[in-house]
């Protein structure tokens, strides 16, 4: 079901125009030094927002990872500059699709790509089954940390 709906997006949703816009900011925030994590992570965000169906977005910590001690100031300086707008650019398509009932599941890829265009330092996008694992994994972790004490 993935598929398909990957493949609607794609071509119907403007999957692609996302993918492709991604993919040039990327582009351009690579040119300079400074840009280059912001640039690693508009990639990112174009993968996403080629096929948004069937991944979440988790904290790369719950992957094992190690998350780089800077990726929280680099978030802040993200989000302020231009996650904020992102986030409320997609959350505006999406109330908008969910107005038809077809447009739903389109809807629920704007809010993914929200949640990923907000904050995506230290962030990694996985499949369904291995967000679910991590997650999983992780609160098991927190658990025994919990009981040790």
């Amino acid at each position: 079901m993935a598929l398909i709906f990957n493949l609607l997006w794609f071509i119907l949703g403007g999957g692609f125009f996302a993918c492709l816009f991604w993919l040039l900011c990327g582009l351009l925030l690579c040119i300079t030094v400074i840009g280059i994590p912001f640039g690693i992570a508009a990639f990112r965000i174009a993968s996403f927002a080629a096929f948004p169906f069937g991944k979440e977005l988790i904290d790369a910590r719950k992957i094992g990872e190690i998350r780089i001690p800077t990726t929280g100031l680099a978030n802040f300086l993200w989000i302020i500059l231009a996650g904020l707008w992102l986030a409320i650019g997609h959350v505006l398509a999406a109330i908008a699709l969910f107005v038809t009932i077809i447009g739903i599941p389109f809807a629920l890829a704007h809010i993914k790509l929200a949640q990923v265009s907000f904050a995506p330092l230290g962030k990694r996008i996985v499949s369904k089954d291995v967000s679910k694992a991590a997650n999983l994994r992780a609160a098991n972790d927190n658990l025994d940390k919990r009981f040790k004490k």
